[in-house]
């Protein structure tokens, strides 16, 4: 199997901290003051033993914009998971554009004392595979299985070479500047909470900005 060079690891059994954030954060500012064009690649794994505790409010909201704001880059970011993935973890593999698993992988919610914990995973998984698909998860904690996961689209394919398919998506995305796949994504996202009429303006300054790339071969 081929070794794979991330540019972020993230153990979703580590309990979440300060570092945390601060590893994150560092991987968004050094996307965003170097432009990538090639994808972002984050390693997770782990899943926090129950029950989750968060330290405070103050960290969960540092997570949660840093989680968001890694969401937002202008560069594709691919999620390789492997083994059961939670926590901190699964919050980012939800965040990816891409998502590759080991066969063996498997998607937790954190449980704390009260339940599944009401961070912004809930909200992930619910808009990305529906609340009926996603109710056991969310209420009973139940597990979801890669091949599962795959077919509810919270997971791209399994794969058990990852350098495979990393260099596969790599292959895909040559030629896409970051800021134009950041513009598809919002779109993408906006599409799902906003009419067609409220939307339709975005998509026009879109293919106004497409039409024009085109014809003076500008960058992004």
């Amino acid at each position: 199997m081929s070794v794979v060079e991330y540019d972020l690891r993230i153990d979703g059994a580590e309990p979440l901290s300060k570092e945390t954030v601060r590893r994150l954060a560092d991987l968004c500012d050094r996307v965003e003051s170097l432009g990538l064009e090639a994808p972002v690649t984050v390693a997770l794994s782990g899943a926090p033993a129950l029950p989750w505790t968060v330290p405070d409010l103050a960290l969960a909201t540092r997570w949660e914009r840093a989680v968001r704001r890694f969401e937002r880059l202008d560069a594709a970011t691919v999620g390789v998971a492997a083994g059961d993935v939670g926590g901190t973890a699964l919050d980012v593999l939800l965040a990816t554009d891409v998502r590759v698993a080991s066969p063996d992988t498997r998607l937790l919610v954190p449980v704390t004392a009260g339940g599944a914990w009401p961070g912004m995973a809930i909200y992930r998984l619910v808009r990305q595979a529906g609340i009926a698909a996603t109710r056991r998860t969310v209420l009973l904690g139940r597990a979801i299985e890669a091949a599962e996961a795959v077919a509810l689209g919270l997971l791209n394919e399994t794969a058990d070479d990852p350098a495979e398919a990393l260099a596969r998506v790599a292959r895909a995305a040559v030629g896409l500047p970051g800021r134009e796949l950041a513009i598809r994504r919002r779109l993408m996202d906006d599409a799902v909470s906003t009419s067609f009429e409220e939307a339709l303006g975005a998509h026009l300054a879109a293919c106004d900005r497409a039409l024009r790339r085109s014809t003076s071969g500008a960058g992004a």
